[in-house]
């Protein structure tokens, strides 16, 4: 196998379950989602500056340099994630104190009441 493909590989995994993740009914699930689909679009940025093996990081005698600009959009995507994370878990800290529930649109489903209503014999 090669890199290419484990790299490819991790990044789907990671989006997949970042979207299965965005796709649940409750709060937190959601806040889990978004901050793994920020790490997958990190990791493509950081892929798209092609994956150098012994190349130097700045300019040197040498012959072979890494781009440092996906790493520098990386490095400013992070930023902006955690502050964005942190945004969206005060959102859902403020939806749950608003409407009494964790659940995204704000209501109980059926099932769910029907089950934490009465003890099961």
């Amino acid at each position: 196998m090669s890199l290419e493909f484990l790299v490819a590989s991790g990044i789907g995994a990671v989006t997949a379950t970042g979207i299965y993740l965005v796709l649940r009914g409750r709060t937190w699930p959601v806040v889990l989602g978004l901050s793994l689909l920020g790490y997958a679009v990190n990791l493509f940025i950081f892929a798209m500056g092609r994956l150098w093996q012994d190349a130097a990081p700045i300019l040197s005698a040498g012959s072979r340099i890494a781009d440092p600009l996906p790493q520098a959009l990386v490095l400013t995507a992070i930023v902006i994630g955690f502050a964005t994370t942190g945004f969206i878990i005060e959102l859902a800290l403020r939806s749950r104190h608003e409407s009494g529930t964790d659940h995204v649109d704000g209501h109980e489903s059926a099932h769910a009441t029907q089950d934490a209503g009465e003890p099961r014999a």
